[in-house]
């Protein structure tokens, strides 16, 4: 067993990899949506459209590095 367990390292990658690119999908897609609507979003809905694209920007970045290339070589 290796010291954080038997964590399937590609798995988890390409799985937090997908997710990822899923929130950011969304989040950009509730404000493409919404602009060719031309609806008038709350505050809220639009606070969380960006955060979903900021995550998911950030866990496209980090999660390859992390899961696929620092705690392989840890291990």
């Amino acid at each position: 067993m290796g010291r954080y367990g038997d964590i399937d390292y590609p798995r988890v990658t390409k799985l937090g990899f997908l997710a990822s690119i899923g929130l950011f999908a969304v989040g950009a897609g509730g404000e493409f949506f919404a602009a060719a609507m031309h609806l008038s979003l709350p505050a809220w809905e639009d606070a969380l459209f960006t955060d979903l694209e900021i995550v998911g920007t950030l866990g496209a970045l980090l999660v390859p590095l992390v899961f696929g290339i620092v705690l392989p070589l840890t291990e």
